[in-house]
């Protein structure tokens, strides 16, 4: 069986904050920065060019958040319209405590977003998503590419057939989950978005243009 190839923390950054951005608002969501760790190495990716920067924020992370401190960093999910795992990195490598942080904010009566690259299957050789829908109201699920081989150009994936496990997570994920929206990137050289939403919408899902170097 082959082992999954996880992008880490020193092969992208040198130099870390002295003080971790674990949580960030933008509009009226609140961010939760979970993980700087990949299982892409996306050619797009601006921590793969140099920046941590998301807005105002400086998304490097000198350590790994556990649950608790994600949860007193948030204090009261309730002002915001969603709690979000994001960041830069897959939230869903760290799954649980991704599952832990959620469900406090549900308890609190919050809603959860995660956006992930959609192989949390193959990272975890199981189906999760069983355990995401007891926590997660919306999934937003990185595509970015109609076909393996433009996916493979732009996200450097660290195991074979990514793609296709990508898609087929996307095709699980409505089983489990009934928010749930695939994305791609406009502006990336060979990446047809209609193309991309036309395989979301056949797997029963919602699609998202995203747009090229805008991040948050």
């Amino acid at each position: 069986m082959d082992k999954i190839k996880i992008f880490p923390l020193d092969a992208c950054i040198n130099i870390m904050n002295e003080h971790s951005t674990i949580v960030y608002p933008i509009r009226d969501s609140l961010y939760i920065n979970l993980n700087n760790r990949c299982t892409l190495k996306c050619a797009f990716c601006p921590k793969f060019n140099g920046s941590w920067q998301v807005h105002d924020y400086d998304l490097a992370l000198d350590h790994k958040p556990s649950a608790q401190e994600v949860i007193d960093e948030i204090k009261d999910p309730t002002p915001y319209d969603e709690i979000v795992f994001c960041g830069f990195g897959e939230p869903t490598l760290r799954l649980k405590e991704l599952i832990e942080v959620a469900l406090w904010v549900k308890s609190k009566g919050g809603k959860v977003r995660v956006n992930t690259d959609g192989l949390a299957n193959m990272a975890h050789k199981r189906n999760v998503l069983p355990e995401l829908a007891t926590c997660v109201d919306s999934l937003s699920i990185s595509m970015n590419a109609q076909t393996e081989d433009v996916y493979n150009i732009h996200c450097k994936p660290g195991l074979e057939n990514s793609w296709q496990g990508m898609m087929d997570f996307v095709a699980e994920a409505p089983k489990y989950i009934d928010d749930v929206t695939a994305t791609a990137i406009d502006g990336l050289e060979g990446v047809d978005v209609v193309a991309c939403e036309k395989l979301a919408n056949n797997l029963g899902v919602k699609f998202r243009k995203r747009t090229l170097d805008v991040v948050g």
